[in-house]
């Protein structure tokens, strides 16, 4: 297995096929998944497994009781945020190994005490056009992803 380039966060997530999708995610580019409870479901819930499909054993998946502890957990590395209120672009970060990429729930994200929490270090915002909320949990974490590994020209990849 790759060793992990970038932690994504999810924070209390609810929907189960977004987490299974993310899940597949991270097990193609070699991240890991960080997932903060309370769940919206239980892990081996039907739908999360049917969109992670047989990615399971092949992702590093690790579940906090809580914040806290998935602050330990990753010790001091840095940690952005990703919410609508958020001035600066996703694009506009150069991305390093080890960095934590935090996503609220759906369908509400982060609320204001985690996006001031110190551990934070700087919030972001995936552009869209005027009048829509958000984009798809999975779909957010996967772009961004991406991105960062793009930057680094993703190593481990054929």
């Amino acid at each position: 297995m790759l060793m992990p380039v970038f932690r994504v966060m999810f924070h209390e997530p609810c929907i189960p096929p977004n987490t299974g999708n993310a899940i597949r995610m991270v097990a193609g580019t070699g991240c890991e998944l960080h997932l903060v409870e309370p769940l919206g479901f239980d892990l081996s819930e039907p739908q999360l497994r049917r969109a992670g499909l047989d990615y399971h054993d092949l992702a590093s998946v690790t579940v906090h009781p809580h914040l806290a502890a998935a602050w330990e957990a990753i010790g001091d590395a840095r940690v952005f945020a990703f919410t609508a209120h958020a001035t600066t672009h996703y694009t506009d970060v150069s991305y390093q190994e080890g960095d934590v990429l935090l996503f609220g729930p759906e369908p509400t994200g982060l609320s204001p005490e985690i996006l001031g929490d110190p551990h934070i270090t700087e919030q972001l915002r995936i552009p869209m056009l005027p009048g829509r909320r958000s984009l798809n949990l999975s779909n957010a974490a996967a772009l961004v992803t991406y991105e960062a590994w793009r930057q680094h020209g993703f190593p481990g990849a054929v």
